[in-house]
């Protein structure tokens, strides 16, 4: 049986935390011929394939968010690619948006209702990609955005 290093009291051989006053234990490593059941919660506490959908969730700031905290380079992956797609089309669609909101006062309400279908076809596929994305990560696959992933990889670098 181990005690605690601040308190002195009986804890589990493999205990993070004491019972008895909540002090952090010195971590041992694994009993020999046991496996470390989770290797991949290291960063966030989070398991790979959680940590890659949360990276989507709210698009280019969950990515960031998980760029920096999450060193693993699946999540990284998803972080650094949700980055550049939902960053890129939140951008084209402020655009959009902009563009098709002057066209009223030149082009009358027909150039506004052309622009405006446009601007939400433009949002059904980026709720179509977020949706894809979130359930590939999930699934643990890393499904390329085509363009934006190499894209990604370019300016993040390969580890993402």
């Amino acid at each position: 049986m181990a005690h605690c290093t601040k308190c002195g009291a009986v804890v589990a051989d493999n205990a993070v935390f004491c019972g008895a006053c909540g002090a952090a234990q010195a971590a041992a490593g694994p009993a020999p011929g046991v496996s470390n059941p989770a290797p991949e919660a290291a960063q966030t506490g989070l398991a790979e394939n959680v940590a890659g959908a949360l990276c989507y969730v709210l698009g280019w700031i969950t990515g960031l968010v998980f760029y920096f905290i999450d060193k693993r380079p699946y999540v990284r992956f998803h972080a650094a690619q949700s980055i550049v797609v939902f960053g890129a089309l939140h951008i084209l669609s402020i655009v959009l948006g902009i563009f098709f909101g002057l066209s009223i006062a030149v082009g009358g309400l027909s150039g506004f209702s052309l622009g405006l279908g446009i601007l939400r076809l433009v949002q059904l596929a980026i709720l179509v990609l977020w949706i894809l994305l979130m359930i590939k990560a999930y699934q643990g696959k890393r499904f390329r955005v085509p363009f934006a992933a190499d894209l990604a990889e370019r300016i993040f670098g390969k580890s993402a």
